[in-house]
């Protein structure tokens, strides 16, 4: 049975790894469902506007992280949204596994600090879709 997949990256905080996003979550979406698929949107249309954005934004996301059965965040840039998923992620008792390029990144002491994340520091494309394929097949 597919399981629904909530896939953290930085929107606000930087979109240098949108390509990225978007072919994790094409290979996340081989077996599983992604509930925010639009994270990997490489046309820049993750930006809304309007009066109530922000508000309709925090509603859905926060609804999907009560709904789904796992979160993934790739968490090489910095962003304060992807944090405060992943504590709400925490908050709800949901598995949380995080991955970022050791190279590129330092990964918060709040993250890297708290036992309740599962993280994997990785380099390649390659080695992230491994260590994915093997936490959805349930080896992690």
């Amino acid at each position: 049975m597919a399981r629904k997949v909530y896939f953290a990256g930085s929107i606000r905080g930087g979109r240098e790894d949108a390509q990225l996003y978007h072919e994790l979550i094409q290979h996340i979406q081989e077996t599983d469902i992604v509930l925010t698929e639009h994270v990997g949107s490489v046309s820049g249309s993750v930006f809304g506007s309007g009066e109530d954005y922000d508000h309709r934004i925090y509603a859905q996301d926060t609804a999907w992280l009560k709904e789904c059965d796992l979160v993934i965040a790739e968490c090489t840039r910095p962003s304060l949204g992807v944090g405060y998923e992943l504590a709400y992620a925490e908050a709800h008792r949901k598995p949380v596994y995080i991955f970022y390029r050791r190279s590129e990144a330092h990964l918060s002491a709040m993250l890297a600090g708290n036992d309740y994340f599962r993280i994997f520091p990785y380099e390649t494309k390659e080695e992230l879709f491994e260590l994915t394929d093997r936490i959805l097949k349930g080896g992690e």
